[in-house]
């Protein structure tokens, strides 16, 4: 049954490459997706290009496991040589946009799912998301439909981790910041100078460090990116707007970063949003003892997915490689979803 499994899985990645799916316009993998559930009699449900179904004998007494990646792709980058919507096998790479990310850890989740689906003596729930909009953390992505779904007692985010496990991952916080001075004339000057008002503010950022560092993920890491000021070069601005790009541990929440910021700097500070938090699973949960069972490594993820919108314990796990992920002329290996399958089951057998 796997191996019918995984290469009907290898058949769907093909036609979901096929199918022009950017964030926000994921309707014909949607229906792919939809598909494969009905071919193999497994009720689902669908919202907004989001695809779940839940176990066959889904008992609301035990808990619940959600298996969730993503359909949607990134615009393909002009350093493609290949067609990017044509899925082609050479040397045993599966080329194609999405391939690695997400599109062979979805296909091994949906097989990993469809093996248990009519299993009645399992210890726990499964659920099953196949997730829009996650590359673009819009709007009618996997954190628009969670109030909908059974509740989740912990997770596996299929992401290219070459089934390692991500037992910690970083989150994002980027700011809207603006020092304000006194606008003049450049050659009388003044003390005021929005611009050096936010120099002393840059530094600060370049040289902070907090006190807490995690134990997987390390420091919280803050980088300003974009800077804007002045109107011509003989006048002094009144305003100085710049950005920092904030990669938050799980030893912080976003809110904790963001006020220790604001009461560090002058210039004012706004967050674009504070619901990438950071997320991370014990390194005793079960789900990572199983992994670690059978030789799989544990490390902290720079990278972002769907894991930042959890609230409940998470890892990240999946065929393919993180490195590949939005690059020129993408592949997956054929066998990384062949292993990714059978990891995927034999890690679950463990604990279900």
């Amino acid at each position: 049954m796997i191996d019918q499994l995984t290469k009907q899985a290898i058949e769907l990645l093909k036609k979901l490459i096929s199918k022009q799916s950017f964030s926000g316009e994921e309707n014909e993998t949607a229906l792919l997706i939809m598909q494969w559930f009905s071919h193999h009699d497994i009720k689902f449900e669908s919202e907004k290009h989001n695809v779940w179904a839940i176990n066959k004998y889904f008992d609301p007494s035990k808990k619940t496991i959600l298996l969730n990646s993503h359909h949607d792709t990134v615009k393909p980058n002009k350093g493609y040589t290949r067609d990017p919507l044509k899925a082609e096998v050479l040397d045993g790479k599966l080329y194609g946009l999405g391939s690695n990310d997400a599109g062979g850890c979805l296909v091994s989740l949906l097989a990993t799912f469809t093996y248990f689906y009519n299993r009645e003596d399992l210890k726990y729930n499964f659920l099953m998301v196949a997730s829009a909009e996650e590359e673009n953390t819009g709007p009618n992505g996997l954190h628009s439909i969670i109030p909908i779904l059974p509740e989740i007692d912990f997770a596996i985010v299929g992401e290219p981790t070459l089934m390692n496990l991500a037992i910690a991952e970083k989150g994002l916080m980027v700011l809207n910041c603006e020092a304000k001075g006194t606008s003049g004339h450049a050659a009388h000057g003044n003390a005021d100078n929005a611009i050096y008002n936010a120099i002393e503010d840059i530094n600060w950022f370049k040289t902070y460090e907090f006190p807490k560092v995690s134990e997987t993920l390390g420091k919280v890491r803050m980088t300003v990116t974009q800077i804007e000021a002045g109107s011509q070069h003989n006048v002094i601005p009144s305003s100085c707007k710049f950005v920092v790009d904030v990669r938050v541990t799980d030893a912080y929440s976003n809110q904790e970063v963001f006020e220790i910021v604001e009461s560090k700097v002058k210039s004012e500070v706004c967050p674009r949003s504070q619901r990438l938090n950071s997320s991370s699973i014990p390194k005793d949960h079960p789900i990572v003892l199983a992994g670690v069972k059978l030789g799989r490594e544990t490390y902290g993820s720079p990278t972002i997915s769907d894991q930042a919108i959890l609230t409940c314990p998470s890892l990240k796990l999946g065929p393919g490689e993180s490195l590949r992920s939005h690059t020129a002329d993408e592949f997956i290996y054929v066998r990384e979803i062949e292993e990714g399958v059978d990891l995927y089951i034999k890690i679950l057998e463990e604990i279900v």
